[in-house]
């Protein structure tokens, strides 16, 4: 029997298994897993009763579209070979798919809670849309029906606005890095016209297709582009159906690149309604405003009236009119009483006079040299009566109530 040397065996164990298990598919859970510095992954793959020494070498990791953990169940395609420094066989993995899912779907989904824990979805931190827009930068191919649209839709519903295409790939294997270097142009571009007074908005757009078509816009790189943009920027990519990570994280979402237009542009038809109204509620104002202002001119011209000189000399000239003649009635009133006054004393002195025959009576009754009333006289009191013309001594002799 030849003596082999260890090297030789493990040589001819490589050959044997590089031969046989060419294109080998193996299922297992993954247990041990190192991601290299070099970019290579290391790990194993187990089942119930054995293990696998498993290496993806970065060429190949690079492609992969999810992150292998710990307990994952996957399918690897690949070779089986035998390491011959260590003379340990392990399984050179081409592909790596999680079992029972797409790979696709799985990184979507990891990628997915990822960024949400990172905070790319809050709703806080997504920037309005402005009422009017006046350019639009339009990141997409400039090629195929999806521009032609969005360029029709826009010049229906607001054919002031701008429109800038910046041609971008939106699938395959340069679509990523396209679309990453376009946003930081369309976004500096922006951000001037910023600067500038205007309006501008940054649209990400692309047709229908499958996960695999729009892959390009679940990658991260692309998510953090859109999540670093500092204008606002919109996606509207596949069908209404279609969620990729940058509906997600943009701004706004459009269900199409059609539907971005009606979101972003205002309908011209409703604000030549609008304006047709405000005509009339414009003119509606202003007349009643005139007649508002002429009724106040009329009521400011009777004030004035009012209080002009003619018409205030012929109101003193009223009231002095009407005080002169109340005066005069007053004064002829007063002397028609003091004329009466004057003829009742002029007769009451007429009639009192000594010197009328009618006054032939007594006036006076004395006692003792003293006026006094028949009252106060007593029965054999000496009075003396007078009269105009005679003065009578007597003595009472009786004294008889009546």
């Amino acid at each position: 029997m030849k003596q082999l040397t260890v090297s030789q065996v493990n040589h001819q164990i490589k050959g044997l298994l590089d031969t046989t298990f060419v294109d080998s598919c193996v299922a297992g859970e993954i247990g041990n897993l190192t991601y290299a510095s070099s970019g290579h992954i290391y790990f194993t793959i187990k089942d119930d009763s054995s293990t696998m020494s498993c290496v993806m070498f970065r060429g190949n990791a690079t492609r992969l579209k999810f992150a292998l953990k710990v307990g994952l169940q996957i399918v690897i395609y690949g070779s089986i070979t035998v390491y011959v420094p260590r003379g340990a066989y392990q399984l050179i993995c081409k592909t790596v798919e999680p079992s029972g899912v797409g790979g696709l779907n799985l990184a979507y989904e990891q990628l997915k809670t990822k960024l949400q824990n990172m905070g790319y979805f809050d709703p806080n931190i997504k920037k309005p849309l402005p009422k009017f827009i006046d350019k639009l930068y339009l990141l997409t191919s400039n090629s195929g029906a999806v521009i032609e649209d969005m360029k029709k839709i826009a010049a229906s519903r607001w054919p002031l606005v701008k429109i800038s295409l910046i041609h971008t790939a939106v699938q395959g294997g340069t679509a990523r890095d396209s679309i990453v270097s376009n946003i930081a142009i369309a976004d500096q571009l922006a951000l001037k016209d910023s600067g500038d007074g205007y309006c501008s908005v940054i649209v990400l757009a692309r047709g229908g297709g499958s996960l695999e078509d729009l892959w390009c816009f679940n990658e991260e790189l692309v998510a953090t582009a859109v999540k670093n943009c500092q204008s606002i920027i919109v996606s509207a990519i596949g069908h209404e159906s279609d969620w990729t990570i940058c509906d997600m994280v943009c701004d706004r979402r459009a269900s199409t690149p059609s539907n971005a237009m009606e979101i972003l542009l205002n309908d011209q038809n409703e604000y030549r309604q609008y304006l047709d109204d405000m005509g009339d509620n414009i003119n509606y104002c202003l007349k009643s405003l005139v007649q508002k202002s002429q009724q106040n001119l009329d009521h400011t011209k009777e004030l004035l009236s009012s209080f002009s000189i003619k018409n205030k000399i012929t109101t003193n000239q009223n009231s002095l009119n009407v005080m002169r003649q109340y005066i005069s009635q007053a004064i002829w009133q007063t002397i028609h009483t003091k004329q009466n006054e004057l003829n009742n004393i002029v007769l009451n002195l007429s009639n009192m006079n000594p010197k009328d025959k009618k006054y032939d009576n007594i006036v006076k009754l004395t006692k003792d040299d003293k006026t006094v009333k028949l009252e106060q006289l007593k029965i054999n009191d000496t009075i003396t009566l007078q009269s105009n013309k005679l003065q009578v001594s007597s003595k009472v002799l009786g004294i008889r109530a009546i």
